[in-house]
């Protein structure tokens, strides 16, 4: 997917993805070893959006298995569509020798429609395979997992054995519901992804609102920090945190006061307890200033990190 370091390097660079050089260079790695890359750490601290910006980097799509408790291999691999093969049985009555041929046709290709890990099999050109919070399966279904990321096959029951026509470059991605298995594991080249630093995340949200001042981005990072440090059920991702910063700039200001409170509480409070606190009188007042004192840090540190 990318033919050398640098050549990864400028081009997730271009897609507003900001990490540093070890995980560049584990991107690297995992793309031309053909080893997936298992993220794991807290929810919104940009796991996905790696897999997103890698396959933008790349010029090519992600196929994206979302996993769920009670997810089907149905839904991972593919099924027969019973609509289109009654369909064809009614169309070729009187076409074929005996029931077997007729079975024969209704279990070919032109009759199954793939999941995402079919799809991912059976691109021209390599994909990302996003096998997103794989932390929320069973051990049943991790292990249906090994053959393809093994063998870069599946083996479809009454249907016979996919290999790839290319390989896709694979993240997983777990927000540590369960411990995933020790086969998957050493399948997988592994990184921990923390919440971006604040100077980083100031970076990003930078990236993302041009227009305003570099002041206005230690803010949203400081605020950032003082809200995931508050144990809230739920702490604002990096994403939220780009929506915040834009919401500000909708509002026609560049500093938040406690004035904002009910009006942005939407962005940054996703749960009912998580509201309850921040509207407490001192809540939301003693996290702003929490906020401000983080980017005084960042200013007297020296300013962004690249």
């Amino acid at each position: 997917m990318f033919d050398s370091l640098d050549e990864l390097s400028q081009k997730l660079g271009a897609t507003g993805y900001f990490v540093d050089s070890v995980m560049i260079q584990v991107v690297y790695l995992a793309a031309r070893l053909k080893k997936p890359l298992l993220l794991e750490g807290p929810a919104g601290s940009g796991k996905t959006q790696l897999a997103i910006s890698v396959a933008e980097a790349a010029a090519t799509h992600v196929e994206r298995l979302q996993c769920y408790r009670g997810v089907s291999e149905d839904k991972a691999i593919g099924r027969f569509d019973e609509g289109l093969q009654r369909l064809y049985m009614e169309f070729s009555k009187g076409q074929h020798e005996n029931w077997h041929t007729l079975q024969a046709s209704l279990k070919g290709r032109d009759f199954f429609r793939p999941g995402p890990l079919m799809r991912a099999l059976e691109c021209e050109r390599p994909c990302v395979l996003l096998i997103d919070e794989i932390d929320k399966v069973d051990e049943g279904f991790e292990a249906m997992l090994l053959e393809i990321l093994s063998a870069w096959q599946l083996s479809i029951p009454e249907f016979g054995t996919v290999n790839a026509k290319s390989i896709p470059f694979v993240v997983l991605t777990s927000n540590e519901e369960r411990r995933l298995g020790d086969p998957i594991r050493r399948r997988s080249l592994y990184v921990r992804v923390e919440h971006p630093t604040p100077q980083r995340e100031a970076d990003i949200i930078a990236s993302r609102t041009p227009d305003a001042d570099v002041d206005f981005h230690r803010e949203m990072a400081g605020i950032a920090l003082s809200f995931r440090n508050y144990s809230l059920e739920k702490p604002p991702s990096v994403s939220e945190m780009i929506d915040f910063a834009n919401a500000l700039q909708l509002l026609g200001t560049n500093h938040v006061t406690e004035e904002h409170r009910d009006v942005l509480l939407p962005f940054l409070a996703k749960t009912e307890k998580d509201r309850r606190h921040l509207l407490l009188r001192e809540g939301f007042k003693s996290l702003l200033d929490d906020g401000a004192r983080f980017a005084a840090k960042m200013e007297m540190s020296g300013g962004h990190e690249r």
